[in-house]
């Protein structure tokens, strides 16, 4: 079997459901034989941190913002340098501000361009970067969901596509579970008794912190619960954000019972020592890498009935609800926390649900078949 071999170029100055899907890819170097992939980015942090980690060949491109043009003009010199230096079968671009910058480059050099789509496509274009990254069509997309891939037609018309789930790593619990859940409830200052409640997602209003709240406040007679909010600031308007969704909390009388635990690396620990996870979308999701995460620690799902949540969330794993209606999502949540037996019988097909549809070895085995079928192309 000869060897592909692929070179993926993301941002990476954030963390998110991208950043660990890519950081996925690199932990399952040789789950694929035949199949190596480095990666190319443009900001230092916790994504390239981590991608070194597991030795996987790493270039940095340089910071780049794209109003500095000398900055564009230097990160793609390097990245022109790392294509002449390493003989690649194809170059993954993951998300439009990528494509916008290094498109070219990948053009020019001839080698196959795959644009990984992770965001939905405006119907209209309006931004820079998607009008610049509709210029250069790419070979092939790879969409995160098939609800994403209906907007492909905003962007890039008539170019064939597949729609491919994350990658996502098994949860393995740890030897000691019952003393790790208790640990971490000890440190999070929860009762061992309580059914907790758990959002994990970025600080961005559409992950639906505040219906979450919204909810929670019409709980307030039931004892017996506890929610966690995990996830801290990372830009700007993300401070302001989670303010406001303190001050709501304490509005609500419920701020003694709503954790927020604030930016983790330790994520699926948390989810081990939780019942319940919650991300009431209050916008259409992309994927939700999130969800696939609690489903491998077993924990129902309660979710909004938009976007790519409702290919991941069916009745066998947890309960949707109408958009925007905290009545419904209260009620669904009182369910769970006081139905043990719902509860668990959901949790038990928890694991199943997510290795259907995000295995990692059946992702790039997929991954590279794609790749495989892709030839060369002449230079623009």
């Amino acid at each position: 079997m000869n060897t592909l071999k692929v070179l993926n170029v993301y941002a990476g100055n954030l963390y998110g459901g991208i950043e660990s899907m890519l950081f996925t890819l690199a932990r399952t170097k040789g789950e694929v034989p035949g199949f190596d992939m480095d990666f190319a980015l443009c900001f230092p942090g916790r994504l390239m941190d981590e991608l070194r980690s597991t030795k996987a060949t790493t270039h940095d491109l340089g910071p780049v913002r794209a109003r500095y043009f000398w900055q564009v003009y230097r990160a793609r010199h390097r990245l022109k340098t790392v294509l002449k230096k390493t003989r690649y079968d194809a170059v993954i671009l993951h998300a439009s501000w990528p494509y916008a910058i290094f498109a070219p480059v990948v053009r020019q050099a001839g080698i196959p361009l795959i644009y990984w789509q992770h965001d939905l496509a405006s119907a209209n274009p309006q931004s820079k970067i998607e009008k610049v990254a509709a210029r250069i069509k790419p070979n092939f997309i790879i969409s995160n969901s098939h609800f994403s891939a209906k907007t492909l037609v905003n962007l890039f018309p008539q170019i064939p596509y597949k729609v491919l789930y994350y990658p996502v790593l098994p949860s393995i619990p740890a030897a000691d579970s019952a003393s790790q859940r208790t640990s971490v409830r000890q440190e999070l200052q929860t009762p061992l008794d309580h059914v907790v409640i758990t959002l994990t997602a970025r600080l961005e209003s559409w992950k639906g912190h505040h219906l979450l709240l919204d909810a929670l406040s019409n709980l307030h007679d039931l004892p017996g619960w506890t929610a966690w909010i995990v996830g801290g600031p990372q830009r700007p308007a993300e401070h302001s954000y989670l303010a406001g969704l303190k001050q709501k909390a304490q509005q609500y009388a419920i701020e003694d019972r709503v954790v927020f635990v604030g930016q983790r690396n330790d994520v699926r620990r948390l989810l081990y020592a939780s019942d319940i996870h919650c991300q009431p979308n209050t916008g259409p999701e992309p994927f939700g890498i999130a969800f696939i995460e609690a489903l491998y620690c077993g924990l129902p799902l309660v979710t909004t009935a938009i976007g790519a949540a409702v290919e991941i969330v069916d009745t066998s794993c947890g309960q949707t609800v109408p958009a925007d209606e905290s009545k419904a999502l209260s009620e669904a949540l009182r369910e769970l926390i006081t139905n043990t037996t719902k509860r668990q019988t959901l949790s038990a097909y928890g694991p199943t649900r997510a290795a259907d549809l995000c295995d990692p070895g059946k992702s790039i085995r997929e991954l590279r078949s794609l790749i495989e079928t892709l030839k060369p192309v002449a230079n623009h």
